[in-house]
This record gives structure tokens, sequence and C-alpha cells, in this order.
């Protein structure tokens, strides 16, 4: 009896302090996120105050793609993981007007359709200019594969993004499929940063097209007995 209520107050003991050391990693996780989230909302009150038109932080973002792309077509068989991490880098630093433009539209009171439509027609323009910077790389190294690999994932990111827009035109709302922009972009950044970008693409283009199929399916079976929009067999 006294070795069982030992074993007992034992693994009470324990948990008390598993408790106590889960508590303490999620306080310094949420005090984290709370700072990181202030310092947002500080930056995003300044654009905001200063006035900075949202469209104008939204194409800035292209602008910081358009460098990484530079980074990955000037690296060849001397500089490439150099040039890689560097873009990598420079890809994650774009990630901060992804963050900011919509906030600051709303935090400024400059909330239009437009901007919607322009924002998203700019990451089309990102995600592409990144996958071109690919396209030349391998193309310089003569590595004809890579280079149709990579052809084949812009094409797919593309119609991962058309697939949605399209069907949302049809049936209101299609987010079913995994492989969105945000996972894109972390992809790319591990690729880069670790010096892993074939595997990454291939990951890509396989989870692209299990997305648009996955989006097609999808479509086809919320638009059955459905009435067809007067407008449904135009090209977008």
């Amino acid at each position: 009896m006294t070795w069982a209520k030992a074993t007992w107050a034992k693994v009470t003991w324990d948990k008390v302090t598993w408790n106590k050391v889960t508590l303490d990693k999620l306080t310094w996780t949420s005090a984290f996120g709370r700072a990181c989230g202030v310092l947002l909302d500080a930056i995003v009150r300044w654009l905001a105050l200063a006035r900075i038109n949202p469209n104008v932080l939204t194409f800035l973002g292209l602008v910081v793609n358009t460098i990484a792309a530079f980074l990955f077509g000037y690296a060849n068989g001397d500089n490439q993981a150099r040039m890689f991490r560097y873009a990598g880098l420079v890809i994650f630093c774009s990630g901060f007007f992804d963050l900011v433009d919509g906030p600051v539209a709303r935090a400024s009171n400059r909330v239009t359709r437009f901007g919607g439509f322009f924002d998203s027609v700019i990451d089309r323009y990102s995600d592409a200019s990144q996958f071109f910077g690919l396209l030349v790389y391998y193309a310089r190294g003569d590595r004809f594969f890579y280079v149709v690999l990579t052809a084949f994932v812009m094409i797919s990111a593309i119609m991962v993004s058309y697939s949605r827009a399209r069907a949302e035109s049809l049936i209101g709302s299609c987010r079913v499929g995994f492989m969105e922009r945000p996972e894109r972009l972390v992809l790319v950044i591990i690729g880069a940063l670790f010096n892993r970008m074939a595997p990454v693409l291939w990951v890509i283009a396989v989870l692209s097209t299990i997305t648009v199929i996955h989006r097609i399916r999808y479509t086809w079976t919320r638009t059955q007995d459905a009435p067809a929009p007067a407008n449904a067999g135009q090209a977008a």
C-alpha cells in the first residue's frame, strides 16, 4: 500500500511538473504571438496614418519577388547555394507586404473591389516571377528536364488559382485542395534556404495537380442540376 501511494504521488508530481512546463511554454508562445501582433498592428497604424496606398504595398511585394527571381536566375555552379539562400530570404521578407496590404486597406478605409482584384493579379505575377527565375537557372545549366518541370509547376500554380476563381463565379466558394499560395511559398522558401529545390518542385507539381483535379470534381458535383449563369460558357 505504501509503495502504491508513493507511486501515485510520483505520478501526480510528474503530471503537475509536466503541466507547469507546458503552461510555461504556452505562456511564452502566447506572449511572443501577442508581441508580434502588437508590432504588426503598430506598423499597420503607421502605414495607414502615412496614407500609403495599399495597392502600392501590394506592388512592392511584386518588386521584392522580382529581386528573388533575379537571384535564382543569376545563380550558377559556383554560387548556386548562396544565391538560392539569398532568394529564399528575400521571398520570406516579401511576405511582409502580403501581411500588411489588407490590414492597411481596412485601417485606412480603402477597401475596394479593385484592390482585391489587383492583389490577386499581382500575386500571380509574383508567383510566376519566382518560377521564371528558376527556369532561367536551369536553362543556363542545360538541365532541360528541370526546365520542363519548372514550367509545369508555374502553369500548375496559376491553374490552382484560376480554377478557384472560375469555380467561385459559378458556385460561390471553392476552397478545397491543399496546395494554395501560402503552402507554395513555404515550400519554395524551404527549398531555397536548404538547397533542396528539386524535390520541392516535384512536391508542388504533384500536389498542385491534385488540387486542381479536386476543385474540378468539387465544382462538377456542386453544379449538377444547378442552373448555369448566363456567362458560364465565357472564358475568363
